[in-house]
């Protein structure tokens, strides 16, 4: 489809540019035009404003509101220059309340945020604590980066960086230095020096990318150099740089010339006996103690120039252990860095479906797990793992105590669930039975004083999802009762999992909120736990460590040089400056997830990424919680947002629903391209929900071959209640003609469980 911007000289990130002149001013016909333009709408009694219309992603409805500057002409020649600015300002608030209550009246239950107009502050922890996270995050090598430290610490002198390597320059006479400013913004590197890597396929094995060299590192500040949106950086321009970075161009390398900069992989050594001038011998005060400066009276005022939250008094000291020692991959005694575990952790409710089960297809693709060696074999590498939590009922319901063995049953009987219960994936993969109390529990932060918030736990930026105290509580009067949490794969009971809430007759209503347990349609979206999993992703990574992604997602390449980058990130909320959690990375019992609980404690235990910002931004620790860019794990954001679409990337969605329904148009590019055409570079692929859209609507069912055949009679008797397995076949003619995105992916992943191609790097999966 055509768009006017593909005529129109383009700014960064896809806006239209004005005519310029090599002086850079408009031309003068561009100049009288944009003149008469605004003339004729200042003389119009409305302007025109548009709005999404819920469900139509793809058009936007035209209402008319009152122009300001005819309104102002108007209220001057009758009511004068005093009045008419008055009656302005009236029309102008009666237009925001209107588009704002379209919003709220006809926005999905999904899509409903919070407008804050001047936003309060969440900030309850005073400047010396704010330099002891700092310095805590620093310290234990979870800061590999040159970005600065904001101004507003407070922090006195650079401290030292074992995760950035020296600085190699002259040493510099103390006499032609610089005067040292009054805080310090950035660290002076401490670390083993980088050495960056020119990762290639290499002749004969050019039909498949190399895998990661263990214990590489990614280099995030390059990384936001060449994608970042707010430095008008594009997301098709990142994935290049990303996949050639890690040699995924493998054997159609076409770029030519020196490629450096686009180096962003590295490996750590030893650091050498040189020295960094700044660190010269020089008398140096606490790095911590900021400059006090003073208030009236005489007296200072650590914490002058933060803004507190009202209504609270400043938190005590926070608690933190001693800092971890920042150790290179290749002085480890083991692959695995027992302080760095490689946990990737999902969190799903209810039953089981083709949603996880292509989240766990894809990490087995993709992910260096040992599947391509023969049992037994060792793998010298730090091989990652899956954690799946079920909470097997709806958020709010009450577990009982055969919870964990009836979760156990439902995986074995689950056509989707059953085939990753095969002892080849039991050291890989791992289910949990996920309770909130539990959780809480084991959060020292919190594990004293979250039950005051019992009646508002279900907090969603500012929203909060009441529950009634007698459908929330047991008899113990806790929101949720204690289960034991050991795994068991022998289990025999049948009962049920978890007690359903009920209405009025004593009958369960399955469509209420209280009682959803997954999105069925975007009609009837799970509300409850989705509140649920924004806290359970910061739970989850504070008590063990290891990366979250949201259960719509889709891995697309190895990790592992995200793995070696020890700091915590989350990615950027499309255009905004905002984070958005369905990938977060965080350190196990971190100075910054301690402060994020404490914080979050005293700001009605809310998790919502809207609101996390908010905690960061307003304790200037934004650069502890990295905001990486979307393209990495979301490349498709900014197109279906209207960004970017004069050079999109590949493939080009204009709606997130393009990936399970591709457009006619661009329906060849799927089997034509395969896995290896799927935002090539990026790490994952956010579909965005879409819960109740099937990958493969023609074959909705695991296929994964004859060691899997028992469940897929059962799913395809499901899908196809008309037609006896046993009598089924499978004929192209009764196959979609054009496959979407989403089951060209899907048939991808299980042609490698069945044995028919090698994973993405060229292994084969051994039995």
């Amino acid at each position: 489809m055509a768009s006017s911007n593909y005529f129109t000289p383009q700014r960064g990130n896809g806006f239209p540019d004005k005519s310029r002149l090599t002086n850079a001013l408009p031309t003068y016909s561009s100049a009288v035009t944009e003149k008469m333009h605004r003339h004729s709408r200042s003389m119009s009694w409305t302007v025109p404003v548009s709005v999404p219309i819920p469900g139509v992603h793809s058009r936007r409805l035209r209402l008319f509101m009152p122009n300001p500057s005819r309104v102002r002409q108007i209220g001057i020649s009758r009511f004068g220059r005093r009045r008419g600015p008055i009656l302005l300002c009236v029309v102008l608030i009666a237009s925001i309340i209107t588009v704002c209550s379209f919003a709220r009246r006809f926005g999905t239950e999904e899509k409903q945020w919070t407008t804050n107009f001047g936003e309060s502050s969440t900030l309850v922890f005073g400047r010396d604590d704010l330099q002891r996270i700092w310095k805590w995050e620093i310290d234990s090598g979870h800061y590999p980066s040159n970005a600065k430290i904001p101004e507003q610490v407070g922090l006195s002198v650079p401290p030292l960086n074992p995760a950035l390597p020296p600085r190699k320059v002259p040493t510099i006479p103390s006499r032609f230095r610089p005067p040292p400013g009054p805080v310090a913004t950035t660290t002076r590197g401490d670390g083993p020096r980088r050495v960056y890597l020119d990762v290639q396929s290499m002749p004969p094995n050019l039909a498949y990318p190399p895998r990661p060299v263990p214990g590489s590192v990614a280099d995030l500040d390059v990384i936001m150099d060449h994608c970042d949106f707010s430095q008008g950086k594009y997301v098709r321009d990142c994935l290049e740089v990303l996949r050639v970075g890690a040699g995924l161009d493998n054997g159609n390398r076409l770029r030519r010339g020196e490629m450096d900069e686009w180096k962003y992989i590295y490996m750590e050594q030893e650091k050498e006996n040189f020295t960094d001038p700044f660190t010269d011998p020089i008398p140096i005060a606490n790095p911590i103690a900021p400059p006090r400066p003073l208030v009236s009276g005489g007296e200072t005022d650590p914490n002058a120039g933060l803004r507190k939250k009202v209504g609270v008094d400043w938190e005590t000291q926070l608690p933190l252990r001693a800092p971890l020692q920042h150790t290179p991959y290749s002085s480890l005694p083991a692959p695995c860095n027992p302080e760095n575990p490689r946990l990737f952790h999902m969190f799903w409710t209810g039953p089981f479906t083709d949603k996880p089960y292509l989240a766990l297809l894809s990490f087995l693709f993709t992910q260096n797990v040992g599947l391509h060696l023969k049992d037994g074999d060792a793998l010298n590498v730090c091989r990652p793992e899956f954690w799946m939590w079920i909470n097997p009922g709806p958020a709010a319901s009450v577990p009982n105590p055969s919870a964990l063995s009836d979760m156990y049953e439902g995986l074995k009987t689950n056509p989707w669930a059953a085939p990753f219960l095969h002892h080849r994936f039991k050291d890989v993969i791992k289910f949990k039975l996920w309770n909130t109390t539990d959780q809480l529990d084991g959060i020292p932060e919190l594990k004293d004083e979250w039950r005051e918030l019992r009646e508002t736990l279900f907090n969603s930026g500012g929203h909060i999802v009441s529950v009634p105290a007698e459908k929330s509580q047991s008899k113990s009067t806790e929101v949720f009762s204690t289960s034991t949490m050991e795994d068991s794969t022998n289990s025999t009971d049948a009962d049920t999992s978890a007690k359903p809430l009920h209405t009025g007759d004593n009958k369960p209503d399955e469509d209420d909120m209280l009682n959803r347990t997954g999105s069925k349609s975007s009609s009837s979206y799970d509300r409850l736990s989705v509140i649920l999993s924004d806290m359970a992703r910061f739970v989850l990574c504070h008590r063990f460590g290891g990366i979250y992604l949201d259960a719509d997602t889709i891995f697309l390449r190895d990790w592992e040089e995200l793995w070696g980058w020890e700091g915590a990130f989350a990615y950027r909320w499309s255009r905004l400056e905002k984070y958005n959690t369905a990938v977060l990375r965080m350190n196990k019992n971190s100075a910054l997830g301690s402060f994020l609980f404490r914080t979050a404690l005293k700001n009605g235990l809310d998790f919502h990424p809207m609101t996390v910002s908010r905690y960061t931004k307003d304790a200037y620790l934004e650069g502890l919680l990295l905001r990486l860019p979307d393209a990495l794990f979301d490349s498709a954001w900014l197109n279906t947002e209207y960004y970017q679409r004069e050079r999109p990337p590949q493939p080009y969605f204009q709606e997130f629903s393009d990936f399970f329904d591709t457009p006619t148009q661009a329906s060849a590019a799927p089997q034509a391209l395969g896995f290896e055409g799927f935002f090539q570079g990026a790490f994952s692929y956010h579909f965005h929900n879409f819960w109740w859209k099937p990958f493969d609507a023609s074959r909705n069912w695991p296929d994964l071959g004859p060691k899997f055949s028992a469940g897929e009679r059962a799913a395809r008797a499901a899908a196809e209640p008309d037609i006896d397995p046993e009598d089924a076949t499978d004929r192209v003619a009764d196959d979609k003609r054009d496959l979407d995105w989403a089951t060209v992916l899907k048939r991808t992943f299980e042609s490698y469980i069945r044995g028919e191609r090698p994973n993405m790097y060229g292994e084969w999966l051994q039995w």
